[in-house]
């Protein structure tokens, strides 16, 4: 005895052409993202009441 034949078409594989591809968009949030975060600031010239210089100095 054989299996019934399905009556339609095979079941197609329905995932979008560009599936598990990132979006143009996406990338170019990621981009602005690391872009950000590489970005070098230069440290405050003045460091205030948090010098460990003249801490060191007064327990002398």
């Amino acid at each position: 005895m054989s299996a019934p034949t399905p009556a339609g078409p095979p079941p197609e594989d329905r995932q979008p052409p560009a599936f598990g591809r990132p979006s143009p968009a996406l990338i170019a949030r990621a981009d602005r993202g690391y872009a950000r975060f590489l970005a070098v600031r230069a440290p405050a010239a003045d460091t205030g009441d948090h010098d460990q210089d003249d801490d060191a100095a007064g327990a002398r």
